[in-house]
C-alpha cells in the first residue's frame, strides 16, 4: 500500500462528494437507473481508494464496476461476463486480505489514532 494522497477523512467527503454528484447526474439526465447506479457507486469508491493509496483496490474496483456498465450498457452477453467481474474483484479481496500482514493493519489504527489527534 502507498501512502495516501489525503486524510482519509476528507478523502471520504470527496467520494460523498462525487456519490451525490453522480446521483444527481443521473436524477437530471433522467437515464435509466440500472447501468447508471454502476457507475454512481463504482467511481466514488475507487476515487476514495486512490486517495487513500490503493491503487490496485482502485483498479479492481473500476475493473468491476466500469465492467457491469459496460456489459449492461452495449447489451453484452452478461451471463457469463459478469460473474467473472464479481468472482475476479472477491478472489482478489480475499487473497489481498488472506495475504496482507498483521503489521501493516497495526500500523494503520496508529495512523487512525494520529488522525483523530489532529482533527479535535
Amino acid at each position: 500500500m502507498s501512502k495516501p494522497v489525503i486524510l482519509r477523512k476528507r478523502a471520504k467527503v470527496v467520494a460523498l462528494l462525487v456519490f451525490l454528484c453522480a446521483i444527481a447526474l443521473l436524477t437530471i439526465l433522467g437515464g435509466p437507473w440500472w447501468p447508471g447506479i454502476m457507475l454512481a457507486v463504482g467511481l466514488p469508491l475507487a476515487i476514495l481508494q486512490y486517495l487513500q493509496g490503493r491503487h490496485y483496490d482502485m483498479g479492481i474496483t473500476l475493473f468491476v464496476f466500469v465492467g457491469a456498465w459496460v456489459t449492461v450498457q452495449f447489451d453484452i452477453q452478461w451471463q457469463l461476463f459478469l460473474p467473472v467481474l464479481f468472482a475476479i474483484g472477491g478472489l482478489y479481496i480475499f487473497f489481498r486480505e488472506w495475504f496482507e500482514s498483521r503489521s501493516a493493519k497495526e500500523e494503520e489504527l496508529e495512523e487512525d489514532k494520529e488522525e483523530t489527534k489532529e482533527d479535535k
